[in-house]
């Protein structure tokens, strides 16, 4: 199963965000999520599946951790849009620091010493 439809499952997604906090036992990310135990355990058997997290087990819990390394596919899809957005950002940042930009709260002031 491909990154995009393992991660199509919002709570997936969640689950991927809870563990960007650390290794958690399924019965802590479950009661973070708001779902039960068996839909926890459910769900990280996908994202284990694919690779997207690794379990260990710790006494009588199983632990979950993040596996970054298989999110690269969804990585390698993202990196055309983060340099668009990239150089808009850019373009944005360096309109807003133009000293003579008409909408900046200042601009009027500037304005009146121009023309005393």
């Amino acid at each position: 199963m491909n990154a995009f439809v393992v991660l199509a499952e919002p709570a997936r997604r969640r689950l991927l965000d809870a563990l960007l906090q650390g290794e958690r036992p399924v019965n802590e990310l479950a009661e973070q999520l708001g779902i039960s135990q068996p839909a926890a355990s459910k769900h990280l058997r996908v994202l284990k599946d694919a690779g997207m997290v690794s379990a260990r087990v710790d006494a009588q819990h199983r632990r979950y951790r993040l596996e970054p390394a298989a999110l690269a596919e969804i990585d390698t899809w993202l990196a055309p849009y983060r340099r668009l957005w990239t150089g808009r950002l850019a373009a944005l940042e360096s309109y807003l620091d133009r000293p003579d930009r008409p909408d900046r709260p200042d601009w009027k002031e500037a304005d009146e010493r121009r023309h005393d």
